[in-house]
Parts: C-alpha cells; sequence; structure tokens
C-alpha cells in the first residue's frame, strides 16, 4: 500500500508514506488561509504562521527554533489563500521531537505581547520587501480584480495597517474560531511503519479535544473582464493575462494541467517558451500557471519583457493561444505532451518533503490521497478533444482579462 491513514477519536487524520531514507519529513497542513479572515483581520492568517515559533507553554521562541536546527533538523510554515502548514524535516532518529515540536506550537502557542509587536515590524519588512518585486505584486494585483469583493482577492501577507491593529486577544480568536481538528491532516514520509506514526500520533495529539469549525466560506460573485495598466519605474515590463477557472476537484482538472503544462509549463519547450524566448527572443522569464481553489481558480500567462516589446509580445501569445483553440493535438504531440507530464511528476516525486505536503493537501481536498498509478491512469485518458475544448473555454479572447505594468 503506497499511502496508509488512519484518524484519531478528535478528527485529526494522519497519512503516512513509507521509503527508504535516513531523513524523515511531517507536518501539519491546516484548511485555513487568508481565504477565511474577516475583514478586519486582513493578514492574520500569515501572520498566525509567524507567531507560533514566538513561545508555548512550556517553549520560548529561542528553545523552538533551536530544537531542531541543533540537530540539523529543520522547522518551517507557509500560509496560502486556503491553507496553512507547519512541517519539519529531521533525522529518522528524531522524529519524536518532531512530532512534539509541531504539536506545541500549534496547539499551545502563548502569543506574548512583545513578540507580538516585534514580529509586526517584521511582517511589514516582508510586505516592503514584497512590493519592491513587481513580478510578485502584480500577481496579487490580478486576483483582487478577479476576485472582487472577495477575501479571496486579498494579498496573503496583509498591510501595515491591519497588521498594527492585531493584538493578542484578535489572534486567539482567529485560532479559536479557524483551528480545529476537523480540518487538519498530519503526514508523514520516511523509513518507519504506520505503527510509529500511530504511537506518536497517540502521544501528542490523542489527548487534544475534538472540534469542528463553524466558518463557511463566502460564495463568490461573476467578475467582470478588465484590461488595466500601470506605469512603473522598472527596467522591464510585466504582463499578466487570465481567466476563472473551476475549482480543484473538477473532472477536467487533469487535462487543465496538461494544457498549462503544453503551454507555458516549467520546461524550456512549452510552446510559449520556445515562441517568445527562443524564437523571438523577446522574453527570459514566461510562465503559465493554473491555481485552483475549493469552489474556483484562476489561470494565467505572465511574462516579462523590454517595455517596448509589449505589443510584439502580446501578439505572439494570442497566436499561440489561437493555435490551441483552432488547432486539436494530433496523437504525437498529445502523446509527447502526456510523457513530459508523468515524466515531471515522477522527478518530483523523488522530493520526499513535496511529497509529505502534497499527500496532506490531498487528503484534505479530496479525502484521499491517488496513487501513483491513479494519477498516471487519469493523465493517460485526457483527450485531445478535452484540450481543446479547454483552451477554447480558458483562453476565451473574450473571457481573457490582462494587468501590465511598464
Amino acid at each position: 500500500m503506497e499511502f496508509e491513514t488512519f484518524t484519531l477519536s478528535n478528527g485529526l487524520r494522519f497519512v503516512h508514506k513509507r521509503v527508504k531514507s535516513a531523513v524523515a519529513y511531517c507536518g501539519l497542513t491546516v484548511n485555513v488561509g487568508t481565504r477565511d479572515e474577516l475583514e478586519h483581520e486582513h493578514g492574520m492568517a500569515h501572520f498566525l504562521e509567524h507567531m507560533f515559533f514566538k513561545g508555548t507553554k512550556k517553549r520560548s521562541s529561542l528553545r523552538i527554533s533551536s530544537l531542531l536546527e541543533s540537530r540539523g533538523g529543520d522547522l518551517n510554515a507557509f500560509t496560502t489563500k486556503e491553507e496553512t502548514a507547519v512541517h519539519a524535516v529531521v533525522l529518522r532518529g528524531d522524529l519524536s521531537k518532531a512530532f512534539d515540536i509541531i504539536s506545541d506550537i500549534v496547539f499551545n502557542p502563548t502569543f506574548p505581547p512583545a513578540e507580538l509587536e516585534k514580529e509586526k515590524a517584521v511582517v511589514c519588512d516582508e510586505i516592503n520587501l514584497y512590493l519592491d518585486n513587481p513580478s510578485d505584486t502584480i500577481f496579487d494585483e490580478f486576483e483582487k480584480m478577479m476576485f472582487p469583493a472577495s477575501s479571496l482577492g486579498r494579498s496573503i501577507l496583509g498591510s501595515a495597517s491591519s497588521l498594527y491593529s492585531f493584538s493578542q486577544q484578535g489572534v486567539q480568536s482567529f485560532v479559536n474560531r479557524c483551528y480545529t481538528t476537523d480540518r487538519m491532516v498530519f503526514s508523514s514520509v520516511g523509513s518507519f511503519g504506520v505503527e510509529r506514526v500511530a504511537r506518536l500520533a497517540a502521544k501528542y495529539f490523542a489527548h487534544l479535544p475534538g472540534s469542528v469549525a463553524q466558518i463557511r466560506r463566502e460564495p463568490l460573485s461573476g467578475y467582470s473582464v478588465f484590461g488595466k495598466e500601470c506605469r512603473k519605474s522598472t527596467h522591464q515590463a510585466h504582463c499578466l493575462l487570465g481567466n476563472r477557472a473551476f475549482d480543484y476537484a473538477h473532472d477536467s482538472r487533469f487535462a487543465l494541467h496538461l494544457l498549462v503544462n503544453l503551454l507555458g509549463g516549467p520546461s524550456q519547450n512549452s510552446r510559449l517558451s520556445l515562441a517568445l524566448r527562443e524564437t523571438h527572443g523577446l522574453a527570459y522569464g514566461v510562465e503559465v500557471a493554473s491555481t485552483l481553489y475549493s469552489d474556483c481558480g484562476v489561470t494565467t500567462v505572465y511574462f516579462g519583457t523590454e517595455k517596448n516589446s509589449v505589443e510584439k509580445c502580446l501578439r505572439v501569445v494570442d497566436e499561440e493561444l489561437e493555435k490551441l483553440r483552432s488547432d486539436k493535438l494530433t496523437p504525437a504531440q498529445l502523446r509527447l505532451a502526456k510523457r513530459q507530464m508523468l515524466g515531471q511528476i515522477l522527478i518530483g516525486s523523488e522530493s520526499n518533503e513535496h511529497t509529505m505536503l502534497n499527500m496532506g493537501k490531498s487528503l484534505l481536498a479530496y479525502g484521499k490521497v491517488n496513487s501513483s498509478k491513479e494519477i498516471e491512469e487519469r493523465i493517460r485518458a485526457v483527450t485531445a478533444e478535452q484540450v481543446q475544448e479547454l483552451a477554447c473555454e480558458i483562453f476565451n479572447p473574450k473571457k481573457m482579462s490582462s494587468l501590465i505594468y511598464r
């Protein structure tokens, strides 16, 4: 069995994959992110991620940071629009310490007022660093217009004004409302059996009371197609095109991933990379991505270029999109696209940390973790007709929005 799962009586779920390695990976993924913030809590999910490391009922921030690092391990966390994860990598013999520290910082934080104020300044520096990078900020501004009047359209980092309004009571209130055992999955990968995971789960997590979230994500309204251009003091122009897509459980998600990978995935032989970079020498960075959420998604085409080359790049992009809309992939093209995508997935699966995080996300999203064989079967089942239909739907010129910095 590739993945083994079990659930504690408090509702906390566990998933484990056994591999041969001297290193162990584990993490707690929570179905809570920026989207679950109230209006006055903008940036709270990410700020909370920081505050988990600032002290518990039995550990200072210094002890938290040194417990695993002093043994060569690492403790880290990240926040997205719909998830927060706290994860660790340790030598196999230190697995118990990783379980202990993750349980402690997530379920016993004290949010010391002095640390609260210091961390506000740290996050503000993070915001300023981010604002200095237009290739990052353009995505946030695009989603703000793509999901108007929704928390899904707000930036993950928040703003200085919202951060400085946070109090110890406010942070604790967010935890009480959102961090419930029914929205959590603990995943692990390493050279040990699920029996060891179960023993550690019983020791560090079984005593926690079961809880059910009362939060409900607001339904999304429609969006109006937009085209916006901003003047920026940058050396190059940044361009983002996109359209809304569907949710992460949609039957067409594998066909969409194949389409996105074919058009502008990480490989240099993607269609847009070949057209913009290799053929015309117009762009260094080209990226097509699809971010799928619980009830919707967004597919984007990004490139950076010289400011006087924007229009030419846009014409090249339009030409490539039109080819996908009008010309069905040949059997050979479809076969090569599938082979490349499957190769990327298999190579990516060699990263045990990546696998561990994906397991937690999958169990939260789908209630199961697909095996490698199941994923391969779903990709091989994609047809040329499905790819063309999606290209016509997602890259419909009448539905595509644009944001340009230059």
